[in-house]
């Protein structure tokens, strides 16, 4: 009986010891596979960092009319709004002025654009609405040509597009000759071109330089307007400049 006890203990101390390397060789197993198998955070492609727009040399073209080419200064090459733009960007940017004296939003698509879309621009400006809009062509007209100018400029190029808007133009000297019932009526008429203005900068992702807002700066100071009435002085490009970088900074 002794004997026999002797033997069952010792079967026994040899399943426990077989019990326990079993299950130290489970745990190696399992810690080995934690380990060693990709976690989807490893694998995962990691976004692009995205480069500012003012990280280096760009092209910047200016689409525009008379107040592009800088009419109503003394010097319209360097004082003008676009010049001076152009004068902030990065050491060796390359600047296409495509501003005609005059032009409307519906030639500028056949004069202004085609160059623009060639040209790969980083970043463009748009002021192309005070002839339209004192020209006598419709709002649906102008929203419509509008909004082709910007659709091509959205499908076809990777730039920034920065626009503006209409200011006050009843301020400027070129309307004192208007009743009061007069300017009220281009004050609404104002009001509702810029509301379409806006609703196309919306769609299309374009940040928009709204002239008319705080007082319309552009328009109420004598020193920002020209001795023609109606174009701006070398002071008021200074202004225009600045709130068009303003609008690219931001």
């Amino acid at each position: 009986m002794k004997k026999t006890h002797a033997h069952h203990f010792a079967l026994l101390l040899v399943i426990l010891a077989f019990v326990i390397l079993a299950s130290a060789c489970a745990t190696t197993g399992t810690t080995s596979n934690t380990i060693t198998t990709p976690t989807h955070s490893t694998t995962q492609k990691q976004p692009t960092p995205k480069v500012s727009l003012l990280s280096g040399p760009i092209t910047y073209v200016a689409l525009g009319a008379s107040d592009a080419v800088g009419v109503g200064s003394n010097q319209p090459g360097s004082q003008g709004y676009v010049p001076l733009l152009a004068a902030k960007l990065p050491k060796g940017s390359h600047l296409v002025n495509l501003g005609i004296s005059g032009i409307h939003v519906h030639a500028a698509l056949t004069e202004e654009l085609p160059i623009a879309l060639s040209t790969s621009p980083r970043l463009v400006t748009i002021w192309l609405v005070v002839n339209d809009f004192i020209g006598g062509v419709t709002y649906e007209d102008y929203i419509h040509d509008l909004d082709t100018l910007l659709n091509q400029l959205h499908s076809y190029t990777h730039a920034t597009v920065v626009m503006a808007n209409l200011p006050d133009l009843t301020r400027l000297p070129a309307f004192a000759n208007q009743t009061t019932a007069q300017k009220a009526e281009t004050l609404r008429e104002i009001q509702h071109w810029n509301a379409g203005i806006a609703a196309l900068a919306t769609r299309y992702g374009v940040t928009l330089v709204d002239l008319y807002s705080d007082g319309s700066q552009l328009t109420a100071h004598p020193e920002y307007i020209s001795d023609d009435g109606f174009h701006p002085s070398p002071a008021g490009y200074v202004q225009l400049a600045n709130l068009f970088w303003e609008a690219i900074r931001g």
